[in-house]
């Protein structure tokens, strides 16, 4: 995908109230790390009392993967999870616009020999990552220590589309966008020993998956990893990233690729793959987003596990 650009049609007057807020969170976003911090929190719980329909999936996938969770460290982990999301707001612009000196001091990253050997073997590499809130800044940090293409899906709004698709691309300044249907491109890019951002922990609905558990419930999981490190002859590396308690910042780890991937069926890679995700979520379940219908997909027969969404 090539680079994008700017246009004339981003100066008219339909732009200006985006140009106007844009503007004003990146004032906000010059504050310091520490202060950004708070404001995220802030907005979080002003997200909470607002987003209803929003509250009710978190709570909902909390109870379907947590049975064993009280009611009170049910509501803390909501509160801490809504805390998360408003800070991802702010890292969100943090990763587009602060320079990249000041932006790097905050990485600590872990096993990025994996990802270097790949590149020196010419071995294509899926860094299989999950949706936790710090996914923006996140691979802004590691897109700064080693190149990574990523899975792109253009947004409705041409301007907010230039400006997202600009600020991530400056950490990676030879990465490649590959349109999220383009699984020929996909597929090119991982043969060319490239290394691709791919998250399956979303429900992307009956189509492209099988059913197998996920916090004991089953769970429409995409078989693509195994079809992408077959087809493009990759190594799956997997992904993790924290936001550090202290306020010191982000600890980025690039775990060992799975050995004997794919294995004997898409079933057992699939199992394997819910397994790590239950593993690398339960160790920091505050910065997952919950807010996803991960189950709204259902085998025949059974009924639905959430509300049904509110017209507006």
């Amino acid at each position: 995908m090539d680079r994008p650009v700017f246009r004339r049609e981003f100066l008219h007057p339909r732009f200006w109230p985006l140009w106007l807020g844009l503007g004003l969170l990146w004032l906000i976003v010059q504050l310091p790390y520490k202060a950004l911090l708070w404001l995220g929190r802030m907005l979080g719980a002003v997200m909470q009392v607002f987003a209803r329909e929003r509250c009710e999936i978190i709570t909902r996938n909390l109870q379907l993967c947590y049975p064993q969770m009280g009611n009170a460290e049910r509501e803390r982990l909501i509160r801490e999870n809504f805390a998360s999301t408003g800070i991802a707001f702010f890292e969100m612009a943090m990763s587009w616009w602060w320079s990249r000196s000041r932006l790097a001091k905050l990485a600590k990253v872990e096993g990025i020999e994996h990802l270097q050997q790949a590149q020196a073997e010419g071995q294509g590499v899926i860094l299989m990552a999950l949706h936790f809130t710090t996914l923006e800044i996140g691979a802004a940090l590691l897109g700064q220590q080693h190149t990574i293409d990523g899975m792109y899906r253009e947004h409705d709004n041409p301007l907010f589309d230039y400006i997202q698709r600009r600020g991530r691309e400056r950490h990676n300044l030879d990465a490649t966008a590959i349109e999220r249907e383009d699984v020929r491109a996909m597929l090119k890019v991982l043969r060319a020993g490239r290394a691709i951002w791919y998250a399956p922990d979303q429900d992307y609905g009956r189509k492209q998956s099988i059913f197998v558990p996920l916090f004991g419930v089953q769970a429409a999981t995409v078989t693509a990893t195994t079809k992408f490190a077959r087809l493009g002859r990759a190594r799956v590396l997997p992904f993790t990233q924290e936001r550090l308690a202290d306020g010191s910042g982000y600890r980025l780890v690039i775990h060992p690729p799975l050995s004997d991937f794919p294995g004997e069926s898409e079933e057992a890679d699939c199992l394997r793959i819910n397994q790590w995700v239950e593993q690398a979520v339960s160790a920091c379940p505050e910065q997952y987003l919950w807010a996803h219908r991960r189950f709204k997909t259902r085998p025949p027969g059974e009924a639905k596990l959430y509300k049904k969404r509110k017209r507006k």
